[in-house]
């Protein structure tokens, strides 16, 4: 096919796709040489940067898909609010996220040693929002399972890997613009107990938790999040399962 087809074709696949479409996926379709293909690839994302347009091509997660530009995030904010509730995340949720991103693939024993409290709770809503993801068990005493970002944590803050995360203090602005500014935060509710896990013991063995995190400085009506710090990933004791493992 023609320059002109190509680009249509690829736009085309591109717009219907779910998820971001690799470069062999496309390849594939169009029956085009991989270089051909990725020549007109290149062209057409140039092309939305420079021109006026609401849209962009990204090259996230391994492949390519739209998003809309960032001048236009508050415009299809409100829309998208609009029809479905946003993702909302609490505080100690967004930390332990940061915490699986920067040191993944981390145990659920090693995250509670650099945050200090139960976090099985943080774990399990961001597996339920499909933010982390399972990576195998660690070869040491009990084999802890090992936690990692997915890839739909990549599409919603628009990533190609994780070695394109931002350093930890960029981490608070990337999160409130993927997430919907304070807006895709959950407040943390006025309570003085620290954060535990509260689990039901019914007979099927779900549980029921509550995440809450004690506030000792002033009162705010804006939470700002603080992820760890490089000091604090550096310095975090082992966890007993590293122990073992060592002193075996």
């Amino acid at each position: 096919m023609n320059p002109i087809e190509l680009r249509g074709a690829l736009e085309a696949i591109i717009y219907a796709a779910d998820e971001p479409a690799t470069l062999d996926q496309i390849t594939n379709a169009v029956g085009e040489e991989k270089a051909t293909v990725r020549a007109a690839l290149d062209e057409m994302i140039a092309s939305y940067v420079a021109e006026d347009r609401g849209v962009e091509i990204r090259a996230v997660a391994g492949g390519y898909k739209f998003y809309t530009k960032p001048q236009h995030h508050e415009a299809v904010r409100r829309f998208i609010k609009s029809l479905r509730p946003p993702l909302r995340l609490t505080m100690p949720a967004l930390e332990t996220l940061a915490v699986i991103a920067y040191r993944q693939p981390v145990t659920g024993p090693e995250i509670q040693e650099i945050r200090g409290v139960n976090v099985s709770g943080v774990v399990k809503t961001l597996l339920e929002k499909r933010l982390i993801v399972t990576a195998g068990r660690k070869a040491v005493l009990g084999r802890p399972i090992l936690y990692r970002t997915s890839k739909d944590f990549l599409m919603r803050f628009g990533l190609s890997d994780v070695e394109d995360l931002p350093s930890l203090k960029e981490f608070e602005q990337l999160a409130r613009a993927a997430l919907g500014a304070d807006e895709g935060i959950a407040p943390i509710e006025p309570e003085t107990a620290p954060e535990t896990e509260l689990a039901s013991e019914n007979g099927d063995g779900a549980a029921a938790t509550a995440v809450v995190e004690a506030e000792t400085s002033a009162p705010s009506t804006e939470a700002t999040i603080q992820p760890p710090s490089d000091s604090t990933l550096a310095e975090a004791p082992p966890s007993e399962h590293a122990k073992a493992e060592s002193a075996s």
